[in-house]
């Protein structure tokens, strides 16, 4: 590489493009993924129950995993675990494309949890520490990469069924995606972390970490955001987890038009992730938060008890809509409640999503004893918790003023 583009690649707009790649990428596998689920199920002859593990253990495993790679993220070489994640990410993705039957499948998740903490999780921790300042601003970009990624993940997956290409020759391309941006990555500086923290000092360093993480846990600033966020998830990614299925079992409807409806959904977040971005720079986004909770409650139930297709396909695109910024809004804030410790943030919130990867196979389980329309309405629990959680109007005024003085 010549000695102008490597000072390109040095530039603050290209580091901050690089890092919004990683996470393009892995959300544009994540939306492929999920719309692929009636086909890999068919495949691989999986139950629902079986679906419900594939979602949480390897959640509930990353989730034990991920707590260290926080505190690492602080205490050791940030660089090395973005880029060593990466490696096995790609590696995952391989395995996923070979897999034969429910347990490789199950073990090439579980090697892509802790892989994507480190590659994923650790360069949005060392974007929120670019700009201490505009973290709810930079979350919205990051939100808004990932959700161009969740878009195109169900059209890069209907592109490859018109082609015939199977859903094994996806995984394989995702794997050639993530080496080359890995080539990029490798060139850019990583300015957090301790990459001089080694032998006695990086244990001593970890140990101090790991109780400051069970420390920030306890925080009752802390401890709102951690469960407002795994509520929150209800109407987010588990959702669009069962979403496919939904319609194809529920609805009765086929994979093809499945797939729309997982396209239309994540099409117009995408739309609201990027109009959340100049919103922010005018409203507040806890104000934002309460609006958008209860619309969602509405909405959502709107969306279970019509029967109508072109209704019910509204009530989703709408929200789509409106769940956008909950991640972006409710991480920052986590973020802002542990200032300099962006690594610690990651733990604590990985700490608290060991019962939030429970949450999927109780409502495979369910699913599987019951029926799916059953558990769908467990999900009206996020907007719920939303407008049950988040902080009053005085107490927002009150911490801005703090945060001014």
């Amino acid at each position: 590489m010549s000695r102008h583009l490597t000072s390109s690649i040095r530039r603050p707009a290209v580091i901050l493009s690089i890092l919004l790649l990683i996470e393009f990428l892995d959300e544009l596998i994540f939306g492929a993924g999920e719309a692929a689920w009636p086909l890999i199920r068919d495949d691989l002859a999986l139950s629902y129950f079986q679906i419900g593990i594939l979602l949480s253990l390897p959640a509930f495993i990353s989730n034990l995993v991920e707590p260290a790679l926080g505190i690492l993220a602080d205490t050791w070489n940030r660089r090395a675990l973005i880029l060593g994640g990466g490696i096995v990410f790609a590696l995952s993705l391989g395995l996923t494309a070979a897999s034969w039957g429910f347990l490789p499948l199950l073990i090439s998740f579980m090697l892509f949890g802790p892989a994507n903490g480190a590659f994923v999780n650790v360069s949005q921790a060392e974007l929120m520490d670019a700009e201490p300042l505009r973290r709810e601003q930079n979350m919205a970009r990051w939100t808004f990469a990932g959700s161009l990624g969740v878009v195109l993940g169900p059209l890069a997956l209907g592109g490859a069924v018109l082609l015939h290409f199977s859903w094994r020759s996806m995984y394989v391309l995702f794997a050639a995606m993530t080496l080359l941006i890995l080539g990029f990555t490798w060139r850019i500086p990583i300015q957090g972390g301790d990459p001089d923290n080694k032998g006695g000092r990086l244990l001593t360093g970890f140990e101090t970490g790991i109780r400051s993480a069970f420390q920030a846990v306890k925080r009752r600033g802390v401890l709102r955001w951690l469960i407002l966020l795994e509520f929150s998830d209800l109407m987010l990614d588990i959702l669009l987890g069962f979403l496919a299925l939904y319609f194809v079992d529920v609805v009765k409807v086929s994979p093809a038009q499945a797939t729309l409806a997982v396209s239309v959904w994540a099409g117009v977040g995408l739309l609201g992730d990027f109009l959340l971005i100049p919103l922010l720079e005018r409203v507040s986004g806890l104000a934002y938060l309460r609006v958008s909770a209860f619309l969602e409650l509405i909405l959502y139930i709107t969306f279970l008890l019509v029967a109508d297709w072109l209704v019910k396909m509204a009530a989703l695109a709408l929200l789509g809509f409106f769940n956008s910024g909950w991640y972006a809004i409710l991480q920052a804030q986590l973020y802002s409640a542990l200032p300099g410790r962006s690594g610690a943030a990651l733990a604590a919130k990985n700490i608290s999503g060991l019962v939030g990867s429970l949450l999927p196979v109780a409502l495979g389980w369910l699913a599987q004893q019951y029926n799916l329309q059953l558990s769908m309405w467990l999900l009206l629990l996020g907007p719920i918790a939303l407008l049950l959680g988040l902080p009053g109007r005085t107490s927002e005024h009150s911490k801005a003023r703090v945060e001014r003085d």
